[in-house]
């Protein structure tokens, strides 16, 4: 995981999924069929199910599920994203049904020749092939194909709304339970947001906290991040120590978070008027680690070291620094010739007689 691009292994953990559920919804189609006829072709156009044409059907159908999920991920659902509900809808049909006949095209031949041990290019595979697109097993395949395509859209719009690791708890559990872990935290907070939300109201205000969002994204994946929370005009990004470490992750991400919006400054300027700017506090410390939630779960960390991070982060205007983070996290980061850090003071821990002595980071050779 250390050498692998964390763009390219999202991904793969985006589209892996698809593959696993086309691969468990097609096993069951084919099974049920298998045992509702007795493994009887009822009609010329049906493939009666072998050790030979399962095999192949089963790694198609994850194969098909693989390439859906790039699809869904990497090239329609993006290009689609800011249409309309109506839009999306007739361009996906339309998109895949075109793929769903090519894909068709291409397999069912292949199955037939298995399941008739003849050659590919054999004249009986030709006549089945014909027969297929006149029959009743066109109409199931076309309907098994359907439902496999709207189980994994079902799913990829869950896990875009719950995050990735809400929808990866649900499937194993493991924060069912609460557990105790380490982490590091970073608070940004968009400076001078109820100045800005003022000037631009309400609905121009969210449309370019969206806008604002959407252009941090990127930075926080090439760095390993994980949000926890958006929280109006702030969010809060995690990481585990051992990621957010590693190569100073968890510090170069709020240079990167700061060169992505200043890469759209222009944009900014010409339709708000106004560029964000922000300001950071980080720490890290244990943290339990639990889902929380009675009508809607969440999963939650609780610790001091979540509301130590936010008064840190409160500190940022007072001793005049963008990023400010406990001595904690210096401590623990590798040496770094890019960053240069100077003592600002302390902070008292609420309830505690203990301290905590804070460093303004900047960056030494911006990019």
């Amino acid at each position: 995981m250390g050498t692998l691009n964390p763009f390219r292994y999202r991904t793969i953990n985006r589209i892996l999924p698809f593959g696993f559920i086309w691969f468990f919804t097609g096993s069951v189609f084919m099974l049920s069929d298998y045992f509702a006829t007795g493994n009887k072709a009822l009609e010329r156009g049906a493939i009666t199910l072998n050790i030979e044409t399962f095999a192949f059907a089963s790694s198609a159908v994850f194969i098909v599920g693989l390439v859906v999920g790039y699809l869904e991920t990497v090239v329609v659902d993006p290009r689609l994203r800011n249409k309309s509900f109506i839009a999306t809808i007739v361009w996906k049909f339309l998109i895949y049904n075109v793929f769903f006949v090519m894909m068709m095209a291409v397999l069912y031949p292949i199955a037939a020749a298995l399941e008739m041990n003849v050659s590919l290019w054999d004249i009986q595979v030709k006549q089945r092939f014909a027969e297929f697109w006149q029959s009743n097993a066109l109409y199931g395949t076309s309907i098994q194909l359907v439902f496999s395509l709207l189980v994994t859209v079902l799913y990829a719009e869950i896990r875009d709304n719950l995050g990735a690791a809400v929808l990866y708890n649900f499937f194993t559990g493991k924060y069912h339970k609460p557990i105790t872990e380490e982490r590091i935290f970073m608070f940004v907070d968009m400076k001078a947001s109820t100045t800005i939300a003022e000037q631009l109201g309400h609905v121009r205000y969210f449309t370019f906290l969206q806008r604002y969002y959407n252009d941090m994204a990127d930075a926080i994946i090439a760095h390993w991040g994980e949000v926890y929370q958006y929280i109006g005009d702030e969010v809060v990004i995690s990481w585990p120590v051992k990621k957010g470490i590693r190569n100073t992750d968890c510090i170069a991400c709020f240079y990167s978070l700061q060169r992505a919006i200043q890469k759209q400054a222009s944009k900014y300027k010409e339709q708000f008027d106004v560029v964000p700017q922000f300001k950071a506090g980080m720490h890290m410390g244990k943290v339990t680690t639990g889902e929380l939630g009675a009508l809607k779960k969440e999963l939650v960390f609780t610790g001091d070291v979540v509301n130590t991070t936010a008064r840190i982060q409160s500190l940022c205007n007072e001793m005049k620094t963008e990023l400010l983070i406990s001595d904690q996290l210096k401590q623990a980061l590798q040496p770094n010739h890019k960053y240069k850090f100077d003592v600002k003071g302390t902070i008292a821990l609420r309830g505690k007689e203990e301290t905590i002595k804070l460093y303004a980071v900047e960056e030494q050779n911006k990019e």
